[in-house]
């Protein structure tokens, strides 16, 4: 199980290939949101514009010469594909990224800019990313749902314990699980008594229905504007680290979602996209109870918006 330890381990190699993010304070956008002391951890300035290259930098630096040498394969809607081309090219090896044919355009472009090879399909995903794996003996990045991805996930968590000396709640979005669950195994082992919030779309809610379960559900056909977090289903592994430290995992719907983008954009001017935004989507909606000075973090985790979105904000 995932530990204070790998993640204290994690940060030290992944020191290189990741920007330490800025923890911005918003003192207006708190006072909107009923009277909060409210902070930004603001992932949108990491590299590739998510917080993504934490998991996947410590994965590849903890893999052996012969398989970083057969190169790397991954699954993704576009910010673990990034992570995963940027990181992988900043060691000298290849990367393979399946994607879906409606992935937004920028992040697919943006990932042959980093080096990656993309893989457009309308079929499954997994499946064919699993052929290719066998085929061309590459090596599996899991974009969520692996201890080690987990753990560079949770050097966020890290951040926060040192740049605050006191907060109250973390409020983080959710996609496959593998976010939460790091920054939970960080902030809870040091501070126990603070608050672990997950955000999902209410149209991609898989983390909410796996708990529901008992164990990981595949999503069908689902689909929301928050890209970011429209994970295929909910890591088994990341499940087990929700169950036992997230205090709750709540829901917002499409209008809220893009709600909360245009307050955040309005009023802190950061150019998130939608599931970064699900954080203030839940706060703005009332779905998550605070009360007045409270101290809150939202972790701001992706900007990597598709520019055709912005007219729907106006």
């Amino acid at each position: 199980m995932l530990d204070l330890a790998a993640i204290i381990e994690a940060r030290q190699r992944i020191a290189a290939l990741v920007h330490r993010t800025p923890l911005l304070s918003s003192t207006s956008l708190g006072d909107l949101l009923g009277g909060i002391r409210l902070h930004l951890k603001a992932e949108l300035f990491q590299r590739t514009g998510s917080f993504k290259p934490r998991g996947v930098a410590n994965k590849l630096l903890s893999l052996s010469d012969e398989e970083k040498r057969r190169g790397f394969i991954a699954i993704s809607r576009g910010n673990h594909a990034q992570a995963l081309a940027y990181a992988a090219t900043r060691i000298g090896q290849r990367a393979t990224i399946v994607m879906a044919a409606d992935a937004v355009p920028a992040k697919v472009q943006a990932t042959r800019a980093y080096g990656g090879e993309v893989v457009l399909t309308d079929e499954d995903i997994w499946p064919l990313c699993q052929r290719l794996m066998r085929e061309r003996g590459l090596t599996l990045v899991h974009p969520f749902d692996d201890d080690v991805v987990m753990a560079g996930q949770g050097t966020i968590g890290l951040e926060l314990l040192e740049d605050l000396d006191d907060f109250d709640t973390v409020v983080v979005p959710i996609g496959g699980g593998g976010l939460i669950a790091g920054i939970a195994t960080a902030v809870k082992a040091v501070r126990p008594t603070v608050r672990v919030i997950g955000v999902e779309a209410e149209a991609s809610d898989a983390m909410r229905r796996a708990l529901a379960a008992g164990h990981s559900v595949t999503m069908e056909g689902r689909r929301t504007v928050a890209d970011g977090i429209n994970a295929p289903y909910a890591g088994e592994r990341c499940l087990l680290i929700v169950e036992r430290l997230v205090d709750d995992v709540i829901t917002v719907s499409e209008d809220e979602i893009l709600a909360g983008l245009r307050l955040l954009v309005e009023r802190s001017k950061l150019a998130a996209e939608p599931a970064a935004a699900t954080p203030i989507a839940a706060l703005l909606a009332g779905k998550l109870k605070t009360r007045p000075h409270e101290r809150v973090v939202a972790v701001i985790s992706g900007g990597n918006l598709d520019l055709g979105l912005l007219g729907r904000l106006g």
